[in-house]
């Protein structure tokens, strides 16, 4: 007859330095998500290492409104969400818990992260329609962290959960006084975050200033800046492509800095499958629109400021509002509405996008600089030429 042999678990200390460890990870790739949305937003070179097609893209994730809880990057919560895991599993690991402690409170605090985990993988599959590996890592993390809390009080406490979240009750009431200032310490950096952090992905909408020279060049495209310039830039732009909103304020910022030395000429290119022949899929759809709606502008010589309006509207994942974007600088509605349906302007928006294939541009932003084409970004060294 063979005995079964029952196994004894690990040591309580190898259970509870792998959960220190798992939030440790956690806080780290929090920190790492949290750098690389500051940096999408305000770094015009920099590309996510997890950039890597339009499936998977932590930059895309980033871009998404989904990216933002209560006017704080999703990653920074993850770092509070973590720091605060931690803080617990100190006290659990601590004389007072004896081993059986706070666990169960712990557990219940991971299932809340294990929904919200599920709830970003809907989000990226069904409206991002693209996934951040980093952010992958961190379910994971969550699910870990969800599963050491159970499997340490089943195995030191062996309770069930329901009593053992009664004695976790009671174990916080008898420190009430350390209790009363965690809660105090956990408001408080929530409010802190909330009404505090800086709203670094909004981009503030610049204004034309009636000094700054703009103009149409021979050809018929709409330029700003210098009528000799010492750079000379053509942009093809997509009006929902966020690295084209991106480096269009960049840009527009340079040139309101160096008015008499760079001229930058705007040609569309939606990245529509109505307009353009290289997107075969749903892809920005309505940017085309938006591009005849800047050639209406144009005609009326309020091209520039146009254009910023329909950058800055995409800040809001909203529909576009034609009415309202008029009647901020003056444009007739009724004449702006049905321009989308002028066969000329349209003619003129995939005249610029036929150019653009031509060129060798298959994706925006795209700039031509000395006959020489940049997507995507502009090197820094082209800017250190010209300016101081």
């Amino acid at each position: 007859m063979n005995n079964k042999i029952k196994k004894k678990p690990l040591p309580f200390p190898v259970y509870f330095w792998t959960v220190i460890i798992l939030a440790f990870g956690g806080i780290a790739d929090s920190f790492y998500l949290a750098v690389s949305h500051y940096r999408v937003y305000n770094d015009i070179a920099y590309k996510s290492f997890c950039a890597i097609t339009r499936a998977i893209n932590c930059d895309t994730v980033s871009q998404s409104p989904y990216a933002i809880l209560w006017d704080v990057p999703v990653p920074v919560w993850g770092i509070f969400g973590y720091a605060v895991f931690l803080g617990i599993t100190l006290i659990a690991g601590g004389k007072a818990a004896g081993k059986k402690r706070v666990w169960p409170s712990l557990f219940i605090l991971s299932l809340g992260f294990c929904l919200y985990s599920i709830i970003l993988a809907i989000i990226s599959a069904y409206y991002i329609h693209s996934y951040c590996m980093m952010c992958i890592v961190s379910y994971g993390i969550s699910f870990l962290l969800c599963y050491f809390p159970w499997i340490i009080f089943k195995r030191f406490d062996k309770q069930k959960m329901l009593v053992g979240i009664k004695e976790d009750g009671l174990f916080w009431w008898e420190n009430r006084k350390k209790t009363f200032v965690l809660l105090c310490s956990f408001l408080m950096v929530m409010l802190i975050l909330i009404f505090g952090y800086p709203k670094y992905w909004h981009f503030n909408p610049l204004q034309i200033s009636l000094d700054l020279p703009t103009g149409i060049t021979e050809e018929g495209y709409p330029w700003i800046g210098a009528k000799q310039p010492e750079l000379e830039i053509m942009e093809f732009t997509d009006y929902q492509c966020f690295q084209c909103k991106k480096m269009h304020f960049f840009l527009r910022r340079l040139v309101a800095e160096y008015p008499d030395k760079i001229k930058l000429i705007h040609r569309h290119f939606p990245m529509d499958d109505q307009f353009n022949p290289l997107v075969k899929d749903k892809y920005h759809v309505g940017s085309g629109a938006m591009a005849l709606i800047a050639e209406y502008a144009t005609t009326q010589n309020k091209f520039w400021e146009m254009n910023d309006l329909l950058f800055s509207a995409t800040d809001d994942h909203k529909d576009i509002n034609i009415k309202i974007l008029t009647d901020k600088i003056g444009l007739d509605y009724r004449a702006a509405a049905v321009s989308i349906r002028n066969p000329a302007l349209r003619y003129r928006v995939k005249h610029d996008i036929s150019v653009g294939i031509n060129l060798g541009i298959t994706g925006t932003p795209g700039y031509v600089i000395n006959g020489k084409i940049y997507l995507g970004q502009i090197p820094p060294e082209i800017f250190s030429t010209v300016l101081d």
